[in-house]
């Protein structure tokens, strides 16, 4: 778990009340904070480090349209990004107007840059295939058996890699194939994992150290497994697999959506899967799978590919 304590009373207040009242974990609310502090850094250029902001409680309107155009001009933040930002700055003023130091909220207002409507990138079958069939030289039998069971589980469940290093054993049912997942804003749901998963992990349970830590993924220093390192892993499989795309465990997210859907199953049992709030988040998969299906067809075919036309 981070360290990482806001400096500025106030901020450091928003972070708690994100992850006390309003249920964010602390990833998110640290990314919301630090969104926070980036702001105040643009109304007091210079600022020293290690002391509150002065500037913050005095925050117009126009300082914040101002910072959302200094965001989207030379430095590129992207569309999404301002989009979380500007939601934060939402939230940290409502509080403040809440506690009685302000009567109004000068982010509410300001409009969010349309964010691009973009279709997620999917592997196929295959590629994930030969993603998982990717062997790395040189780890211990612990650390080989614990890097199959993730990259199998991710695949398997769907899981976002923050929901993965979150698992704890006992949030595992392996004789079922049932596992419990704390998602975003501590929601719980439940999710399948295949044989394969289940296989992997029974495998990697059989060597995994000791340890009075409870995470079902743990480091060489038996204690829960970071975001950082997960994503490490992740890569390491990625570079070595031999696929030439840029692929994250949230392609790997995508891709279980889109061949579940490809598969047969219906678009309800896939929302509840990837924990959505909305059926509309899901339904992008559908496109996904036109798309998807769509290259897999003028691959295979072989009429466009003849020159004897």
């Amino acid at each position: 778990m981070s360290s990482y304590i806001p400096v500025d009373p106030t901020i450091a207040e928003f972070a708690a009340h994100l992850r006390l009242e309003r249920g964010q974990s602390p990833r998110t609310s640290e990314e919301y904070a630090r969104d926070i502090e980036l702001f105040g850094q643009f109304l007091e250029p210079g600022h020293p480090k290690n002391t509150p902001f002065a500037n913050l409680s005095s925050t117009t309107t126009s300082d914040v349209r101002r910072f959302v155009m200094e965001l989207m001009g030379p430095r590129k933040y992207t569309a999404t990004s301002v989009r979380r930002k500007i939601a934060a700055l939402r939230s940290y003023f409502s509080l403040q107007k809440r506690e009685g130091r302000r009567g109004d909220n000068p982010a509410q207002d300001v409009p969010p840059p349309k964010a691009p409507k973009r279709l997620p990138h999917v592997m196929s079958e295959g590629e994930v295939g030969k993603l998982l069939r990717t062997r790395i030289a040189g780890k211990t039998e612990f650390a080989r058996r614990r890097d199959l069971a993730m990259m199998e589980l991710l695949y398997a469940s769907g899981i976002r890699r923050a929901e993965l290093v979150g698992l704890n054993i006992g949030d595992v049912d392996l004789e079922r194939r049932l596992m419990r997942v704390i998602g975003k804003g501590n929601k719980q749901r439940t999710v399948f994992i295949n044989k394969a998963s289940a296989d992997a992990i029974t495998n990697y349970l059989a060597v995994r150290p000791r340890t009075p830590d409870e995470a079902l993924f743990i480091s060489k220093r038996k204690t829960r497994m970071s975001h950082r390192q997960a994503w490490v892993i992740f890569r390491q499989f990625a570079d070595l697999s031999g696929l030439t795309q840029h692929v994250t465990p949230h392609v790997m997210r995508h891709s279980f959506a889109t061949h579940l859907l490809e598969n047969g199953a219906d678009l309800m049992t896939i929302k509840e899967l990837l924990g959505h709030e909305s059926l509309s988040t899901t339904q992008i998969y559908t496109n996904v799978s036109l798309e998807h299906m769509r290259r897999s067809y003028e691959e295979a075919h072989p009429r466009d590919r003849s020159e004897e036309r």
